[in-house]
């Protein structure tokens, strides 16, 4: 099959030396929105053009926390291991990303611990890692515009097995902060038209060392996608957002890989509307810092 055969939100490559396979994993419910979660599949090819599947590569065990909302699964190696990032919600519990782990790309992948990495009281979705220069682990997530109005990325450290919280959250910057997201109305009830989006946080180091996150939004046109550059190159920033958004298609929540040919490659889903998102990949080029699709 090919891209266009693929109903698929939030894609993510991982591309694997080992196998010389790319794995290409997103939220794959035919219903993500409103009926009860089923799992994750996952796609694979050789070439990036003719792709196999699906392949489950997880279905919730007994006594899993969340029930509904199985969304945009990132598939990470980190050591020996493969590490699954997705978010879960159910009744009376807030929506955040819980961390699952498989000694295969292919699954199953398992629960590294009872309960989400993001926290518990916050409403949160999209975590991601990101493994700074002194090779410690961080989950970079979103806290949630439906919660703070003013959406907010977010960073924590974890534990060296990825299984626990090892700080309080660190606040890196809020929607409101960069010029392309459009205003919504609040949903407190109030009527205010202030509220912004954050979605889908990905971090990219360049082949000049610039460290840079993608994230996702609603913008005049649809679902768009910008990205952020750290002036520091640390994740603390402070982070400098780009004056008009990178996709503007309807499309979003994207991330960035290299294939086995050295080439980079953009990914992102577009339009955003049930049962119509696809994935597509987009030639990326970096000039000077910054980022240009082809």
């Amino acid at each position: 099959m090919q891209l266009t055969d693929i109903q698929m939100r939030d894609p993510f490559v991982l591309a694997d030396p080992e196998s010389s396979v790319y794995y290409l994993y997103g939220t794959t419910d035919k219903d993500p929105w409103k009926a009860r979660g089923t799992g994750f599949s996952m796609y694979q090819s050789k070439d990036l053009l003719a792709w196999e599947g699906p392949f489950t590569v997880f279905t919730p065990p007994p006594n899993f926390w969340g029930t509904h909302n199985f969304w945009a699964p990132e598939v990470h190696r980190y050591g020996n291991r493969y590490y699954l990032f997705a978010s879960f919600k159910a009744e009376h519990r807030c929506r955040g990303t819980q961390i699952l782990v498989s000694d295969s790309p292919c699954g199953p992948f398992l629960p590294v611990s009872d309960r989400p990495a993001t926290p518990p009281t916050w409403e949160c979705l999209d975590g991601t890692l990101y493994v700074d220069h002194l090779n410690k682990p961080w989950i970079v997530f979103c806290h949630e515009w439906v919660q703070v109005n003013d959406g907010e990325i977010c960073a924590t450290p974890l534990s060296d097995d990825l299984s626990t919280p090892i700080g309080e959250p660190i606040l890196l910057f809020r929607a409101s902060e960069a010029s392309w997201p459009k205003k919504l109305m609040r949903r407190d009830g109030s009527g205010i038209m202030d509220a912004r989006v954050t979605d889908g946080p990905f971090l990219h180091t360049t082949r000049t060392g610039a460290l840079l996150m993608l994230w996702s939004s609603v913008a005049q046109e649809g679902y768009a996608m910008g990205y952020a550059t750290s002036q520091s190159g640390s994740i603390l920033g402070p982070w400098i957002q780009t004056e008009e958004a990178l996709v503007t298609c309807d499309g979003g929540h994207g991330m960035i890989f290299t294939s086995f040919t050295g080439r980079l490659y953009l990914t992102y889903h577009s339009p955003n509307k049930t049962p119509n998102e696809r994935p597509f990949f987009a030639g990326l080029e970096e000039m000077e810092g910054a980022l240009l699709c082809r």
